[in-house]
């Protein structure tokens, strides 16, 4: 075989098909609850109680909810491609896997390697945003305050805040990493309690905070473009800002992908799996459009933590952009006794996302090595509980380490590239495999393909290089990622090429089948 065509050496979807069927490396114990579960639990958590209200406080105002809601149809978009794939191949490794399916052995490690370092990233990065809150519930249940230097990683934006090393952030990630070396079931009813406790306190938010919304606070409902971005807290608003918190708010629509990866694990994939991506999508989108009326019709969008400011010239910070925004918004308005709760529900949904992104990030390691890319030291299940133990327990003192240690916001734009990398393949892959083969079983379809799929790659390329817009008659490019940013991301990649030629190319389990048949 030659060198271009090792490249491009595809797994039929017949065969893959086949290995599911015949696959006996898990235990297949998850219904469509369970794995909508696992869909939700990792969309929303930063997104509900971090990201709405600090954009809406720093970018968009009481128009978040567009931000939501051109974020979530670039997703929606991949959702519905990811939905055909999952119902169609249900294998362990979610777009890894269709990638080798449709465009062949580099491309799709290429996508394994993007996933395998953003489920990281993710777990890392929300396991820091963890720690607010849960100090927030620890000083209001004992009074305590942990020393500040275990509050929070160093970060260089901060020089004089002492803080060195996020030590609840550590013990997050490891605690999930030894939940999901136990029994696969286990870890799915853990993840559903969970996810049930933060759906709670998401529905006391919304019934709660209905009682004390102004509709004054929503107008205007897109406040004017400010041209100085140091003005008001770096406030930006108009659609430029609408647009640029789009970019951002987009790490919070995203996660469904990963109950894909639990695919030889659930009782009925075929049938589960679209169900189950289709539905924690549509559940996530609900209540972040609910959350972002109801904060931003609660307080000013630009109301300020110091009560004796008047909204929009704060000086002591911005109540809406603080670290633990829902808290504060309740605080505000006096209803002391909710913000308990809201603790509590942040740490469940922010735990339950770190549980789903570790599970993902954990399937994809092992179908890696399962087929032969890395070392098959990894594709090993725990002889007992019958998991990836691991890929998981290494996973699990990685991301203590980054969460840990590293500041989050340079990790968190890194998370948004590798998955906007991803989902644009997705979309491509959907439609040359309804080209290429046509007649194959397809449980589900993606309706209007046509329109959604390149739709849903316009839209991640924008959410990566920034859109288009023109203001006062001058062209420009808002949103998007930093150069930086996609410098880093590129150096990961050039990173795993190495890896690929230097061992996965010689030691591919495909690639050795078509040698020896």
């Amino acid at each position: 075989m030659g060198f271009l065509a090792r490249l491009v050496r595809r797994k039929s979807v017949q065969q893959l098909q086949s290995d599911a069927g015949g696959s006996k490396d898990f235990r297949r114990t998850m219904g469509v609850w369970q794995l909508t579960a696992i869909g939700v639990g990792a969309i929303v958590g930063v997104g509900v109680f971090v990201l709405a209200p600090n954009e809406a406080a720093l970018n968009a105002g009481p128009a978040i909810i567009l931000s939501f809601l051109v974020a979530g149809i670039g997703s929606a978009c991949a959702a519905l491609a990811y939905a055909e794939f999952a119902g169609m191949i249900p294998v362990t490794g979610s777009a890894y896997t269709y990638g080798y399916a449709v465009l062949g052995e580099l491309p799709a490690w290429i996508i394994g390697w993007d996933l395998l370092v953003e489920y990281a990233l993710i777990v890392g990065v929300v396991a820091a945003g963890t720690s607010n809150y849960l100090q927030s519930l620890i000083t209001q249940v004992t009074g305590l305050h942990l020393p500040v230097w275990l509050q929070g990683a160093y970060d260089p934006a901060e020089p004089g805040s002492g803080k060195v090393v996020n030590l609840i952030a550590v013990i997050v990630a490891l605690g999930i990493a030894w939940i999901q070396v136990m029994r696969t079931e286990i870890g799915a009813r853990f993840n559903t309690v969970v996810v049930t406790m933060k759906v709670i306190g998401v529905g006391v938010v919304i019934v709660v905070g209905a009682f004390f919304v102004h509709a004054s606070n929503w107008t205007p409902f897109i406040p004017d473009l400010i041209h100085d971005p140091a003005a008001s807290g770096g406030t930006r608003y108009g659609w430029d800002g609408v647009l640029a918190a789009a970019s951002i708010v987009f790490f919070a629509v995203f996660g469904y992908d990963t109950l894909t990866t639990a695919a030889e694990e659930s009782k009925n994939p075929q049938r589960d799996l679209p169900l189950a991506v289709v539905a924690s999508l549509g559940i996530s989108m609900v209540m972040y459009l609910a959350i972002s009326l109801i904060l931003t019709g609660m307080v000013p969008y630009n109301g300020c933590v110091d009560p004796t400011q008047a909204a929009g010239q704060c000086t002591t910070g911005m109540i809406l952009a603080s670290q633990a925004p829902v808290s504060a918004v309740f605080e505000a308005r006096g209803l002391h006794w909710v913000s308990g709760i809201i603790d509590l529900a942040a740490v469940c949904g922010i735990a339950s996302v770190v549980f789903a992104f570790m599970l993902g990030a954990a399937r994809i390691w092992f179908a890696l090595a399962r087929d032969g890319l890395l070392p098959r030291w990894f594709a090993k299940v725990h002889p007992t509980y019958g998991t990836p133990y691991r890929p998981t327990l290494l996973l699990g003192i990685f991301t203590a380490l980054a969460a840990g240690l590293l500041p989050i916001r340079e990790l968190a734009e890194l998370v948004n590239i590798g998955t906007l990398s991803a989902f644009i393949v997705i979309c491509a892959s959907v439609l040359i495999l309804r080209i290429t083969q046509p007649n194959l079983e397809r449980r589900f379809r993606t309706p209007a393909l046509w329109l959604l799929a390149p739709l849903g790659i316009v839209f991640s390329l924008f959410l990566i290089i920034g859109w288009p817009w023109v203001t006062e008659g001058h062209f420009h490019m808002i949103g998007g990622l930093d150069m930086v940013t996609i410098w880093r991301f590129l150096i990961w990649m050039g990173i795993g090429l190495a890896i690929y030629f230097g061992y996965g190319i010689r030691h591919s389990q495909l690639g050795r089948e078509k040698a020896s048949g």
